[in-house]
């Protein structure tokens, strides 16, 4: 896995801009020490709020290994353009023999007043060089449709789309406000998707009280190693997997600085047969479906019962959750009641090869073969 960020060492890339006089660009590797001047950067270009203790953590802790930060910015300043890639560790086939390290983009970012200078494409360049000396086989990212067209000039390809699904919870003044928001369709069609989950949460509960033994869930303020046997499930289940053992798990959700996740693990007598993650109401009411995990049909009922139960107690209206289209993970939303968004309400899948002989690249080709949840994601939070 990825080695210190400190230990990376290469010539910085010069570059200019394309006017007269010309300031010298140097684009460097971001190490701990850089993490304030990322978090003021961000600011500069985000609407949500980062700070350097968070960016500490998605780019220093990670058990999968620490992540490849750059900066550019006129010599002798700070930098007005960031990029991140962030190591995932990748099963492929149930294989952990085969695992491997690939990287994910995130924070891509450029001060407001030095866009359209290029200076992206220089960092790109060295974000790419910089994952294949580490030996990741292929690196993804999950752009928006504006700049996706950026990434595929530069030699990444688009492998798949990503939408948000909802299960609506309460048919509520602030439900009826989030389909407005996409649109007059959307607002008029509302009382068919609150009946597709109505429908779909009303099976599920009667799925799981059929169960016997009945299931029980217990909150996690650690995640214990009994996930392992959950994980290896996953594993041999589906092509492509992040690994998501105890130590992963925890740092991904309890000990982000957001504090905004609740873990809940699913017991059968006593044994545990699954797990979900769901993130705490945002101020419009929905919850998000971070991640869930089951050994077998009726555990995963039971998961979705149970996180249906806590976002209702919570006084949730809508139940949230993105995934792949036309992969595993979205299926099981769709079955569960969630409906989509409208079809250009999507981020796309991006792959850039190194490998293309490495089983893990091989697979990633086409993103619908993927187990892909929020969890996957680089930011922390999600809405």
């Amino acid at each position: 896995m990825g080695a210190s960020i400190d230990m990376l060492s290469s010539q910085p890339r010069v570059t200019h801009l394309p006017h007269t006089p010309s300031p010298l660009i140097l684009v460097r590797l971001a190490g701990p020490r850089d993490r304030a001047e990322q978090a003021q950067l961000s600011g500069h270009c985000f609407k949500k709020p980062v700070t350097a203790e968070a960016l500490s953590w998605r780019y220093d802790q990670s058990p999968h290994g620490a992540s490849i930060s750059l900066l550019s910015g006129p010599e002798g300043q700070d930098g007005v353009c960031g990029y991140a890639c962030n190591p995932r560790l990748l099963v492929p086939r149930g294989q952990r023999e085969r695992a491997a390290s690939v990287g994910e983009t995130g924070d891509v970012m450029t001060h407001p007043a030095w866009r359209k200078h290029g200076l992206f494409r220089a960092l790109d360049a060295r974000a790419m060089q910089e994952s294949a000396q580490r030996g990741w086989p292929c690196v993804y990212g999950l752009p928006n449709r504006k700049s996706a067209h950026i990434f595929v000039q530069m030699g990444w390809r688009v492998v798949g789309t990503i939408r948000t699904w909802t299960q609506w919870l309460e048919p509520d003044e602030r439900a009826r406000a989030l389909r407005r928001r996409e649109g007059r369709w959307r607002a008029w069609t509302a009382p068919w998707a609150f009946r597709v989950s109505r429908r779909a949460r009303i099976a599920l509960e009667r799925s799981e009280a059929l169960q016997a033994p009945r299931t029980t869930s217990r909150v996690w303020a650690h995640v214990p190693q009994e996930v392992e046997r959950i994980a290896r499930s996953l594993e041999s289940t589906h092509p492509l997997v992040l690994q998501r053992d105890a130590a992963w798990l925890q740092w991904r959700f309890l000990q982000g600085v957001s504090q905004a996740f609740q873990v809940q693990g699913v017991y059968r007598a006593d044994q545990l047969v699954g797990y979900f993650v769901l993130q705490r109401p945002t101020s419009e009411g929905v919850v998000w479906l971070a991640d869930a995990a089951a050994v077998d049909a009726d555990a995963w009922t039971a998961c979705a019962a149970h996180a249906l139960r806590q976002a209702r107690a919570w006084g949730a209206c809508a139940l949230r959750a993105n995934a792949i289209d036309e992969g595993p993970w979205g299926r099981w939303l769709q079955q569960w009641g969630f409906t989509p968004p409208r079809a250009h309400d999507h981020l796309n899948v991006i792959l850039y090869t190194h490998d293309p002989q490495h089983p893990v690249a091989q697979l990633a080709q086409d993103a619908r073969s993927w187990w892909f949840t929020d969890a996957d994601r680089d930011d922390e939070t999600m809405g």
